[in-house]
């Protein structure tokens, strides 16, 4: 089967960018740290520090995806227990967006270009975010295939620095929305990645 062609594409794909984007979306120590320098600097100013984030994002993500790729190979075995482990990220990711309050709490940390490049290392949420994208939905389709996953470990960064960018710039304005409508739009959001933890076992 052509990994984009078929019946098979929306019960693949659709969960793996549903799962991306909501992970990219929601608050984080990106996110959070994006929006505190949009509104205090202007979104210009606060360009350097997003464009660190997005550098320091794609070399954690190809360094993830080379480590998963190497384990798959070593231990084919891992596959279950990995996807056991991502199901069960999920659905906790779901239930701490579905109670969490709206609240965000910000950082005024330093806003430059190699704070955002030194954030990725420290950052456990994009850990989470490209090792199970890349087991649970890349890899059982590219596996052993070195420029598609490329491609895909650099189109997670993008995503996440898409969003990051989506927060500086309207900062205030996610504070309010998340303020005002949080309880529709964290039951929205932690349905969506329910769903997404069970299509795992779908496929």
């Amino acid at each position: 089967m052509q990994p984009w062609k078929g019946e098979g594409w929306a019960m693949h794909w659709l969960p793996f960018f549903t799962y991306a984007i909501i992970t990219a979306a929601t608050p984080g120590p990106n996110n959070i740290m994006s929006m505190s320098n949009g509104s205090r600097l202007g979104f210009r100013k606060a360009l350097p520090f997003n464009l660190g984030i997005w550098v320091g994002f794609s070399l954690m993500t190809i360094l993830c995806t080379a480590f998963c790729s190497g384990l798959s190979t070593l231990i084919p075995q891992i596959k279950l227990p990995m996807l056991i482990a991502g199901a069960a990220y999920m659905l906790y990711l779901a239930w701490e967006i579905f109670r969490d309050s709206g609240e965000i709490q910000e950082d005024h940390s330093r806003e430059g270009f190699w704070s955002g490049v030194l954030l990725q290392f420290i950052n456990p949420k994009l850990y989470l975010y490209a090792i199970l994208s890349m087991e649970a939905y890349i890899l059982p389709v590219y596996h052993g295939q070195p420029l598609p996953l490329l491609a895909f470990a650099l189109l997670l960064a993008f995503i996440g620095f898409a969003f990051t960018l989506c927060w500086s710039a309207f900062g205030a304005l996610c504070r309010q929305c998340f303020s005002r409508h949080a309880r529709v739009v964290n039951t929205v959001m932690a349905l969506l990645l329910v769903w997404c933890a069970i299509s795992l076992f779908l496929g």
